[in-house]
């Protein structure tokens, strides 16, 4: 991501350091992840202190600071989901993708992550692939809804 689109965001909310967390969630949405550089040119905008904006980027879960895929995968770890099979669900996408949970792919294909609880119980095990739930999967199922994503 060049200055300049960095500097198009920092603009579109007036250079107001109280801004930090939009910028810093619109630079994630364009680049998938928040790239040092990046991080170096709003904090010389903004006029805030490098390591309070990492000590931010750090805090919140929605940013990352490591490039993610173009998919990200959440699989539901919780009790309704790991009683009905979950546990078998995430070792079907740990094989197909090749990736842990917290991990991407090399392709940069796929992020893969685990959460306790997305909210949709009865549906368990629940994948959430790019904000679309998909529910009472099965390691068949799984698979299926993988060759989906390109």
């Amino acid at each position: 991501m060049d200055n300049h689109k960095i500097d198009q965001i920092i603009d579109k909310y007036q250079g107001e350091a109280s801004s930090l967390i939009q910028v810093l969630l619109e630079i994630q949405r364009k680049h998938n992840w928040l790239p040092k550089e990046a991080l170096e040119r709003v904090s010389e905008e903004l006029e805030v202190p490098l390591a309070r904006i990492l000590h931010i980027a750090t805090f919140y879960k929605a940013f990352s600071l490591v490039p993610k895929g173009r998919h990200t995968i959440h699989i539901c770890m919780g009790t309704a989901c790991h009683v009905r099979g979950a546990p078998r669900v995430l070792d079907t996408v740990q094989d197909l993708t090749g990736i842990n949970p917290g991990e991407s792919d090399l392709d940069l294909k796929f992020s893969l992550e685990t959460v306790n609880c997305l909210g949709c119980c009865a549906l368990g095990p629940v994948v959430e692939i790019d904000g679309k739930t998909h529910g009472k999967m099965g390691p068949a199922d799984t698979a299926e809804v993988l060759k989906n994503y390109e």
